[in-house]
């Protein structure tokens, strides 16, 4: 690389050059014309001065000029958005946008989606008021980036719209690979925050959303929607508040399949989550929305017959789940305190593959089960492969679907009542059991397995105890 003394003596000959260069054709030209000479070598050292002073070099004058490449990050402040919040900022805003899905490099992500080369709106730290939804155009864009700054409902924007919308006029997938982040949305209760409608592979990522009264984030179609690293609630509390009986609305309202919420806070609505499609994840969410006794719900999971839902690593402060004939439901490593608690509730009586398993349960010792049934639509029918087990119970009832028990007596019977643990009634389709009378050895049956009790009779009496396991989750159609 050339030292960078040689490349200012080099530049200072090239100024030279390019005076000289301007001089001799101004005298072969107007030889005669001593003030034009003049003025052409003011004008030429006026030139070579700011060459040498921004490093720039001549260029020839038949060279292709070379036009700047438009940057892709949309600043609103420039398009008159006004960073206070007291005037409307809509237009401004929505021009931004349209500007920012007007131009796109020449590639594509899905078919028929345009790859923007990763555009931004950028909010510019501001607060911005706006009177209707900030909608994506109704035209095909991906990989671009909303960002930096507040936005806030005005007081006659819409109570069925929301903020933010990625919503197409068309059921095709117009969106994919949109990233909101480092958001504050504040619908003002009038309406909900965002609605991610028919996208693919959206973020939301660093947001915080309250004061709606509908959905704080409302999930519809598409596919692979990311919540992370968010705090949803329509009033802003740390829990404790005296209209907490009154919350309203859905913190996260999920209708669509394959979507993921990380390590999101819902500190108050009247339910956390609300799913109602697919193999959706919840990992890391803290819900202390309404509580359970004001009729709240942490995780309301409709989607009865196919649920493929799974719930790791959650806490679940006051508040449960709700889950409507569950089939493959998975509930493992979260934590339910204030007597919080699972209800699996019948409709057409069917719930299959539920593993409720290693979750720690607290409450005040007033006898709240920690797993439930509301059988108020009808019984349980269909039940398969349920598995509630290995969970750490203080100041609750524990219930199961795998129990153990033991009893002595001197006689010719032995009862072992599992009625107040087994989750399900009448419902003992495995048992294993042993009676142990010392040396002796006396001739035994099973002789009863009802109301979730199992009774073993010998044929004489002796003085022994009966060990029984028993199992519902191996079960067929009953």
């Amino acid at each position: 690389m050339m030292p960078r003394k040689d490349m200012f003596v080099n530049l200072i000959i090239m100024v030279f050059v390019y005076v000289s260069a301007i001089l001799d054709c101004g005298e072969s030209s107007y030889s005669g014309e001593g003030g034009y000479r003049d003025e052409m070598r003011r004008l030429a050292l006026v030139k070579a001065t700011h060459i040498i002073r921004n490093g720039v070099s001549p260029s020839p004058s038949h060279s292709t000029p070379q036009v700047s490449q438009r940057s892709r990050v949309h600043h609103v402040t420039e398009y008159g958005a006004d960073p206070t919040g007291r005037l409307d900022s809509t237009e401004a805003l929505q021009q931004a946008l349209s500007d920012a899905f007007g131009s796109h490099v020449d590639a594509h992500l899905m078919e028929g989606v345009a790859d923007l080369g990763g555009a931004e709106l950028h909010l510019d730290g501001g607060t911005y008021k706006i009177s209707h939804s900030l909608r994506l155009p109704n035209i095909s864009g991906g990989n671009f980036m909303i960002h930096g700054g507040s936005l806030r409902a005005s007081d006659d924007f819409p109570t069925n719209r929301h903020l933010i919308e990625l919503w197409s006029s068309s059921t095709s997938l117009l969106y994919e690979d949109i990233t909101l982040k480092d958001l504050m949305i504040n619908s003002n209760f009038r309406g909900g925050g965002i609605s991610v409608i028919n996208s693919l592979r959206t973020t939301i990522d660093n947001c915080y959303v309250t004061r709606f009264t509908t959905n704080g984030i409302l999930i519809e179609g598409g596919h692979e929607t990311y919540i992370r690293n968010s705090f949803i609630g329509q009033h802003i509390n740390v829990g404790g508040d005296r209209r907490e009986k009154d919350f309203s609305g859905i913190g996260i309202n999920i209708k669509g399949n394959d979507n993921a919420v990380t390590d999101v806070v819902i500190f108050s609505a009247s339910i956390g989550i609300m799913i109602s499609g697919q193999a959706n994840m919840l990992t890391g969410v803290h819900c202390y929305n309404k509580a359970t006794q004001w009729g709240g719900s942490g995780v309301y999971i409709r989607a009865p017959g196919l649920t493929q839902t799974r719930i790791a690593n959650c806490y679940f402060d006051f508040t449960g789940v709700v889950a409507e004939d569950p089939v493959q439901l998975h509930i493992t490593g979260s934590f339910f305190l204030g007597n919080a608690f699972v209800m699996i509730k019948s409709l057409a009586g069917v719930v299959c593959g539920v593993n409720i398993v290693d979750n720690m349960f607290s409450g005040d010792y007033t006898g709240v089960k920690i797993v439930q049934l509301d059988q108020s639509n009808g019984p349980f029918k269909t039940i398969e492969e349920v598995i509630v087990d290995r969970n750490t119970v203080r100041g609750m009832v524990r219930k199961s679907t795998v129990a153990r028990g033991s009893v002595w007596r001197n006689g010719t019977r032995w009862t072992v009542d599992f009625s107040k643990v087994l989750l399900f009634p009448n419902l003992i389709k495995n048992v294993q059991y042993t009676l142990h009378a010392g040396d002796a050895f006396p001739s035994h049956t099973l002789r009863n397995v009802s109301g979730n009790r199992v009774t073993v009779e010998s044929e004489k009496p002796i003085s022994a105890t009966l060990h029984v396991s028993v199992d519902q989750s191996m079960v067929g159609y009953i």
